[in-house]
């Protein structure tokens, strides 16, 4: 009698839907899981937005009167009382420049840090990247940044500003830059906040000295009158790199004479500086991805 070799049923092998809901809920996380979700991080950005602005008779103009409102504090208090305009021509363009890209991160650092306690029932219920919520804080003041330069154009136009590539270039750079460490410095802190409240206090009195810490409210030639050869070192903080290269944008192109004042009043290498601070800056989003990412687990317990 002739023996027949058994062979194992093939498996149906499950389609690409089965595929997704098979597999592990943190086996996508992370910021590359984030944007592989684009819809539901439209949602969350959409969602963020209109509960800022829910029954509020005059919604989206706050993004205006805001900026507006701390420029004209700044303005008065550095301008008239203290003079600094009598240095600075169009003080006003220098100033704005300056709290348009401080106010970006100091919105993307505050609201990231609340942001994965803010939606603890999301958090609890749904399998998604907890990446996601400093994300969609960071998106959403990025969507009030376009006022604020919408603002700031129309002054400069007014001032006799005019757009140069080496400006729209130092913009560009001046973004992506407060973006990754906005974004590095909301995911660092947010997921410290899960565990210890006192990180949102702790961030609160971090973004008063935000704003003297940059020649936002002062020029940088300031700065080099003052400490010489050691300001080199000042212009290590990202931060101030970035309003320097706003500045550059926007407040260069609105004085007489263009070149003169970016070899006198800017740091040399200004745009190679801020490309390198780009990298700086991406180092910086991978250690707080990283650190993110091994405290993940833990925080649905801690919620």
């Amino acid at each position: 009698m002739s023996e027949l070799t058994a062979q194992p049923a093939p498996t149906a092998r499950p389609y690409r839907g089965e595929e997704a809901e098979l597999r592990s809920p943190t086996a996508d996380n992370g910021l590359v899981g984030v944007f592989h979700r684009r819809y539901l991080l439209r949602l969350l950005v959409k969602r963020e937005i209109q509960a800022r602005y829910q029954a509020s008779f005059l919604g989206l103009l706050w993004s205006y009167i805001n900026p507006l409102c701390h420029f004209f504090v700044y303005w008065a208090v550095m301008g008239t009382i203290f003079g600094l305009h009598k240095d600075v021509p169009n003080f006003a363009i220098h100033l704005f420049a300056g709290l348009v890209i401080v106010h970006f991160f100091t919105e993307t650092f505050g609201a990231g840090t609340r942001s994965v306690v803010r939606n603890r029932t999301i958090v609890q219920k749904m399998a998604m990247p907890r990446e996601m919520f400093p994300v969609a804080t960071m998106l959403t003041s990025l969507y009030h940044v376009f006022p604020q330069v919408l603002i700031l154009v129309v002054a400069g136009l007014l001032s006799g500003w005019t757009p140069d590539l080496g400006g729209m270039i130092a913009m560009v750079i001046a973004l992506i830059m407060i973006m990754m460490l906005g974004l590095a410095a909301a995911l660092l802190f947010s997921v410290a906040n899960v565990f210890f409240r006192d990180f949102g206090n702790i961030v609160n009195v971090l973004l008063m000295f935000v704003r003297f810490g940059v020649p936002m409210m002062y020029p940088y030639t300031l700065v080099h009158q003052r400490f010489g050869h050691f300001a080199q070192y000042y212009m290590l903080d990202p931060l101030a790199e970035a309003v320097v290269l706003f500045q550059r944008a926007f407040w260069v192109g609105t004085t007489d004479d263009r070149a003169y004042t970016i070899a006198t009043q800017m740091p040399s290498h200004l745009l190679m500086r801020g490309v390198a601070m780009i990298g700086v800056s991406i180092v910086i989003l991978g250690i707080a991805q990283l650190v993110f990412s091994r405290l993940d687990n833990k925080i649905p317990e801690m919620l």
